[in-house]
């Protein structure tokens, strides 16, 4: 089951309930008029990421909390990841084999959306954290401490190497990885790397190196559920979570690798690309990976470049600029995702979940949903478009009022209007280009 055979969106031009050139304008002025509505009505940063929310009932959060119930989602975790590891080793390397369809849906598309709507699941479950508390315990070392100390220029840069790996085993090698040979040596990879890493450096290595770990609370930023800096868990506005990520090296790197893949997912999708990387001079590998680098390098620098601008007025450094609004990002990243996604989740998703029932292909029906077949409601044509455009231009809106908020509160008054049209242009032209990609693919 190659992810290049499960169309990633099934949603078309002539799907949208408006004509395309429409929904293209409506998103630009989408962004327009609320950053108009801004300049008029939010004068002064009004987001306090620290104290804003309504704490959740004492009991609630007590239980949350509680030794028990963190210990049962660590194993729950620990028994999910053998349990695909055991389809990973065991089972028929053929097509109703579970394991890519759980990796390249269930797992890489189904855990960060989870952690949209309920906060950052992955840190609760992580196998791996799991694995280094065991291995601490067992050589009696303290397992937050490690042996060194995690040195601050790394910041998020091991994230985006981990990101950017799985990343390229998702979008360049389509004829293999989903063979079980090359999940099996990946994972074993970064199973020995971040394992060795979180041992030296403790258990902070997961909070700015495990790729997988980084973009599951970065998306739980977004949800409705969170961290008070006093420690109090909080129903509070997605805003306020966004803007409460911590300004850190690599964090713009990270949200670049996002952003810049999914983008090339798009457009390696459209038959140009395809033409080219089949009658190009350059192997079809090769060729895909300076492409895939090419267009996370140019998203990137982009975002750089409009950040450098922003701050350039007011007498801030490029890169300390790109790491105070890198945040505002998270968003549009989080449209991105749901709309390139959406329909493979529901309906590869649901096969996932069908052939989780027999691991190792031998007829069983261990979970039973054998036999099962997945239901695409959800996914309809018209349904994805729709769902595709509101993704994409509310993500853009949000990433909109968090780069204004973030604008008047660092940058001086008179500075702070004009210093935000380099990055509004460029959230345009991000939401243009990504719509356009979308569905002409």
């Amino acid at each position: 089951m190659n992810p290049r055979l499960l169309a990633h969106g099934v949603g078309s031009r002539e799907d949208l309930p408006i004509p395309f050139s429409y929904a293209l304008i409506g998103a630009a002025l989408a962004l327009l008029v609320s950053f108009a509505v801004l300049l008029l009505f939010w004068r002064e940063p009004r987001l306090d990421p620290a104290g804003a929310g309504r704490p959740l009932p004492a009991a609630v959060q007590q239980a949350l909390d509680s030794p028990v119930t963190r210990g049962t989602l660590r194993a729950l975790g620990l028994l999910a990841t053998s349990y695909v590891v055991l389809a990973m080793v065991f089972g028929n390397d053929d097509a109703l084999n579970p394991t890519a369809a759980t990796v390249y849906v269930l797992f890489w598309v189904g855990v960060p959306l989870l952690s949209l709507l309920l906060g950052p699941v992955w840190r609760l479950v992580n196998p791996i954290r799991t694995l280094q508390l065991l291995l601490s315990r067992l050589l009696r070392a303290d397992p937050k401490a490690g042996l060194a100390p995690l040195p601050p220029w790394l910041g998020y840069w091991p994230a985006a190497l981990s990101l950017l790996s799985f990343v390229w085993l998702e979008l360049v090698p389509r004829e293999s990885n989903t063979s079980l040979p090359t999940l099996r040596l990946y994972f074993a990879c970064y199973l020995a790397v971040h394992l060795f890493a979180a041992t030296y450096f403790g258990s902070r290595w997961f909070d700015r190196g495990d790729g997988f770990e980084v973009f599951s609370s970065l998306l739980g930023r977004l949800s409705v559920f969170g961290r008070r800096g006093d420690g109090r868990l909080v129903v509070r506005s997605p805003l306020d979570g966004v803007a409460g990520v911590a300004k850190a090296p690599g964090l713009f790197a990270v949200v670049g690798v996002l952003l810049g893949s999914t983008v090339f997912d798009s457009l390696s999708a459209h038959l140009a690309w395809i033409d080219f990387v089949q009658t190009g001079p350059l192997p079809p590998r090769v060729a895909s990976t300076l492409g895939l680098v090419v267009t996370v390098t140019v998203v990137t620098a982009a975002f750089t470049g409009a950040s450098a601008l922003t701050g350039l007025g007011a007498g801030r450094r490029p890169l300390d600029t790109a790491g105070e609004f890198a945040h505002t990002i998270v968003p549009i990243v989080a449209g991105y995702f749901v709309a390139h996604y959406w329909s493979l989740l529901v309906i590869v998703g649901q096969q996932a979940v069908v052939q989780l029932s027999d691991p190792l292909g031998t007829g069983a029906n261990w979970l039973g949903t054998g036999g099962g077949v997945a239901d695409p409601l959800l996914a309809g044509a018209t349904t994805t478009a729709v769902i595709q455009v509101t993704a994409v231009v509310v993500g853009h809106v949000v990433g909109v009022v968090l780069a204004h908020d973030r604008a008047v509160a660092l940058l001086p008054r008179r500075h702070a209007v004009v210093g935000q049209i380099p990055l509004l242009v460029l959230m345009v032209a991000y939401t243009i280009t990504g719509l356009i990609l979308l569905f002409s693919a």
